[in-house]
Parts: structure tokens; C-alpha cells; sequence
């Protein structure tokens, strides 16, 4: 009931910038262009979790950007949203772009000319950038039942299928799927240092049991938060998607069955969309489908990373 209580009034009532508290708008044009221009650039927290996946952010963790998060996370300021995910979906292109130098691992369409790639990983694409034929699945990072019982909704979830949608409207195919889930409780991460994060967290997530079969469906995986700042729980969704893809395709067999469910949230549609459909057994080529599974790494995207783990830009 809050989520659409609180879209109705971001719509019928004036509001106060999230970020920077500029009067009669729930985000200013200073305040969009703070997420809307920056380059997204390869974030590398110090020390680096083992195991964390490349990731791209698209601003440093402070002032306007933090407040921006903080309003749409703990205040449900759900008006953000869409800002929110069309910077996302620039994090994830990024990483995207900067994969083309892996071996045609992302399936680029050879009809592309003209990339443009500027430096930070494609930001020179322009607001569009390349299009991909292959599909992109976005995987949320889970947030705490209790979490998201608290605030009402939840935060990465809602910025994941908006970040979608940018992408499908600028030729990326992208759906999202919440595979990952928690299996045993996890302390507030506030307070905690990088080993307590990590400590705390490890072994924490998994796949569900009807995610494993999709994510070894040959798609493209990108793991997506709101913030990085140690890079602990990026690490850790990333180690359970990859035990879920070497379960999937270690249990595959003649003719997989393939169920896919999308869930929405908010203003989509609530419902469960379910298509099967017949896959390449790789039962018989377990080399082959290490191989496969070693090639679809995840990667990771995310808003905001803190300024000091951000690439450096050099002309």
C-alpha cells in the first residue's frame, strides 16, 4: 500500500529536491545532471574482496548523489526511481562496452559501426550507446526480508527494472531476475569494517532453486546495487551466481526445460510471465560447459562507489 500511496503523492503534492533541497521539484536539473554526466568508470575498492566481479559506477558516494540514494532507499522517495535506473543502466552499458575486448563474449551485433568509445569504458557512446542482440538478465543484490518489510519496498529491486526498461528502450534486450536470495540471517552491515563485511556475509546468498537453470541459459549476467563501498556484497552475489550456473549446467541433460519468471514491482505489472523452451544439452561435453561457464563471469553495476576506488580518467 505505501508504494503506490507514495507515488500518488510525489505526484498531487510539491516536494523538496532529494538531493540538494531545491524547493517544488523531487529532483533538480543540477542534481540530474550530477547522475545524468558523469562517466561511469571501473570502481576497485581497497582492499579488493576476492572474487568481486568488474564493476562500474557512475558517481562518487557523496553530497547530492548520496542524498539521493538515501531519500529513495530509507525515505521512499519512489519518484527517483526512474532518474535512478537510467543511471544504472548507464553503470551496466558501461561494463558492456568495455567487454567487447573479450574475445566476442558479449555477442555484439556486427551491424554496430562507430562505438565511440571515450574513456571510463563507453561513456562516449552517447546516451544510447551500442546495442546488443544477446540477452541481459540484471540481477539484483537481495535486500533483508525484514529490510524491505521496513521500508516499504524494495530499493535495488525497483532501480534494477527501471534500469531495464532504459536499456530495452535504447536496444539493449534486458529483463530483470531476482535469482539470488538469502539463506541464513545477516547482521546490519552499518558499522562493520571490510573483514567484518566480508565475515558477515560469507556464504550468506544463494540461488533459488528455478534461477540456476536460467542463468544457464547463455545469457549475460550484470549484478546490480545501489552503492559499493567495500565491495562485500558484490563478491558474494557474485559467488553464488557462479555455484548456480556450474549447479545448472552440471544438472542439464537432454532438453532442458527452461522456466522463466519475471517478477514487477510498483507501477509494472504484477504478475508471473512463465515461457519453456528446449535448450542445447551439455551433458555429454561437461569440458565444453566448463569452458561455457567460465566465459559468462557475472560483472557488476552500480550508482555510486566512493570517490577513492573510482578509476582516474586520463586524456
Amino acid at each position: 500500500m505505501r508504494g503506490w500511496w507514495q507515488d500518488l503523492t510525489d505526484l498531487v503534492l510539491p516536494a523538496d529536491c532529494a538531493g540538494c533541497g531545491a524547493p517544488r521539484t523531487a529532483l533538480c536539473p543540477r542534481c540530474r545532471t550530477t547522475l545524468d554526466g558523469g562517466v561511469a568508470r571501473r570502481a576497485r575498492p581497497v582492499p579488493e574482496p576476492a572474487g568481486l566481479p568488474v564493476v562500474h559506477a557512475v558517481a562518487p558516494y557523496a553530497a547530492e548523489v548520496r542524498a539521493l540514494l538515501l531519500a529513495h532507499k530509507e525515505r521512499g522517495a519512489l519518484a527517483l526511481a526512474g532518474a535512478l535506473g537510467v543511471a544504472l543502466a548507464r553503470a551496466v552499458r558501461a561494463g558492456l562496452v568495455e567487454g567487447v575486448e573479450d574475445a566476442g563474449d558479449l555477442g555484439l551485433d556486427p551491424g554496430v559501426s562507430g562505438l565511440g568509445l571515450g574513456a571510463g569504458g563507453g561513456a562516449g557512446a552517447g546516451p544510447a550507446g551500442p546495442t546488443w542482440r544477446e540477452p541481459l538478465l540484471l540481477v539484483p543484490v537481495p535486500s533483508a526480508r525484514w529490510a524491505v518489510r521496513a521500508r516499504g519496498h524494495d530499493p535495488v529491486r525497483r532501480m534494477a527494472l527501471a534500469a531495464a526498461r532504459e536499456l530495452r528502450r535504447t536496444g539493449t534486450p534486458a529483463r530483470v531476475a531476482a535469482v539470488l536470495r538469502q539463506r541464513r540471517a545477516v547482521a546490519d552491515q552499518a558499522g562493520l569494517d571490510a573483514p567484518g563485511r566480508l565475515a558477515n556475509l560469507a556464504g550468506a546468498l544463494e540461488v533459488t532453486a528455478g534461477g540456476a537453470p536460467l542463468l544457464g541459459d547463455g545469457r549475460r549476467v550484470v549484478v546490480v546495487d545501489d552503492l559499493m563501498t567495500t565491495g562485500a556484497s558484490l563478491a558474494e552475489a557474485a559467488r553464488a551466481l557462479r555455484e548456480g550456473v556450474v549447479s545448472g549446467v552440471s544438472g542439464a541433460n537432454g532438453g532442458t526445460a527452461v522456466y522463466r519468471a519475471i517478477t514487477r514491482e510498483g507501477r509494472e505489472e504484477r504478475r508471473i510471465g512463465s515461457e519453456w523452451e528446449r535448450t542445447e544439452s551439455v551433458h555429454s561435453a561437461p569440458e565444453k560447459a566448463v569452458s561455457n561457464v567460465r566465459a559468462r563471469m557475472p560483472r557488476a553495476a552500480v550508482i555510486a562507489a566512493p570517490a577513492d576506488s573510482l578509476e582516474i580518467i586520463r586524456n
